[in-house]
């Protein structure tokens, strides 16, 4: 049954949001991407997006779109180049252990997504991320889920998911609304700064192993209570 489907028919006891990102694989690969492949439109997009001229949804896009078609195959071979997070694996085997699934929430391209989890994709719910056109001459990005910020709006496809508790990983700007909006995070790098200053709580993490970890002890807690 498809994901977007469940929302209506099922009900989590408890369901994982993670980014992909910098999240999953250890680099940003997004932006590693766009310093490879369209550094003369990404760099000054990136500084437009830091002072606040810029959202990341438009940056994202303008840079996504000058990035030619041809080099697109390119894109999904330099992503197999990077590594995943130490733990992902583990943190799976707990979650079906617990038949607590997880949702993959990328505000980057599907593809790169895919490819790299490659077989674990089977794993997850599902996966959201932006899909891109190669029919013409330039990637044109398509997400069904773009918000005025975002090109994928991660609080809007949450509300699909009916659960008890709902569970963020993330670690930078696009993952500032998901974390508002869960019941329980997990935050690194800029996403941890963002919740710190905003006296928001969160759980600090460095590798997937931290998160099992924390989760074990949360579910066995709850289950005592």
């Amino acid at each position: 049954m498809d994901a977007i489907k469940q929302k209506q028919t099922q009900l989590y006891q408890s369901i994982v949001f993670c980014d992909f990102d910098g999240t999953i694989t250890e680099q940003d690969t997004l932006e590693r991407v766009f310093n490879k492949f369209a550094p003369e439109t990404w760099q000054p997009s990136r500084e437009d997006l830091s002072s606040g001229k810029i959202t990341v949804r438009e940056a994202v896009t303008k840079t996504i779109n000058s990035i030619g078609s041809s080099h697109y195959d390119d894109i999904l071979d330099y992503t197999l180049t990077f590594s995943i997070r130490p733990g992902f694996e583990a943190l799976l085997d707990f979650l079906e252990s617990q038949n607590i699934p997880m949702v993959v929430l990328s505000g980057g391209i599907r593809g790169m997504v895919e490819t790299r989890l490659g077989n674990l994709i089977n794993r997850m719910l599902s996966v959201f991320a932006a899909d891109v056109d190669t029919s013409r001459q330039y990637l044109r990005t398509n997400s069904a889920y773009e918000g005025k910020t975002e090109l994928v709006d991660k609080v809007r496809v949450m509300k699909f998911f009916n659960a008890k508790q709902k569970v963020a990983i993330g670690d930078g700007i696009t993952d500032f609304n998901m974390a508002r909006a869960a019941d329980l995070v997990f935050a690194r790098g800029r996403l941890a700064g963002f919740m710190n200053e905003n006296n928001l709580p969160c759980e600090s993490w460095s590798d997937f192993f931290d998160i099992r970890d924390h989760l074990q002890a949360h579910f066995s807690n709850s289950k005592q209570g």
